[in-house]
């Protein structure tokens, strides 16, 4: 009997969404997260240039949220949001295919998605 880890079972759940929006053949926000950041990034139709991203790890967020150490919670994952968002629209891209990468659509991930929406990306 063969054991998978909980990383081997989130990729496996984010290969079967990325099959899914590449048939969309539209622009794709991917969502990472650890335990200490969330990174979002924008990348092109076919997948192969990132046309915009935002993250925690960004000189600017860390200032806004107060330090290090701030960036794992919902609070920082709404910030990255919008600042995606904003960077989207800034590179000329409305509309999105919201790519989770398998993990669980709450908590932080959702933060992040709904900031994102509110500041006027589609998806």
């Amino acid at each position: 009997m063969t054991t998978t880890t909980k990383k081997e079972q989130r990729l496996r759940r984010s290969r079967q969404t990325r099959v899914r929006i590449a048939i969309q053949r539209v622009a794709r926000l991917t969502v990472f997260r650890s335990n200490l950041h969330i990174y979002a990034n924008v990348l092109s139709d076919d997948g192969t240039k990132v046309l915009a991203s935002a993250s925690t790890a960004e000189k600017e967020v860390r200032e806004q949220l107060g330090g290090a150490g701030k960036g794992g919670n919902a609070a920082a994952a709404t910030i990255v949001g919008k600042r995606i968002a904003e960077k989207a629209k800034a590179a000329g891209i409305e509309k999105v295919a919201f790519d989770r990468a398998g993990f669980a659509y709450h908590g932080r991930v959702k933060a992040l998605a709904d900031a994102a929406r509110e500041a006027g990306l589609q998806f």
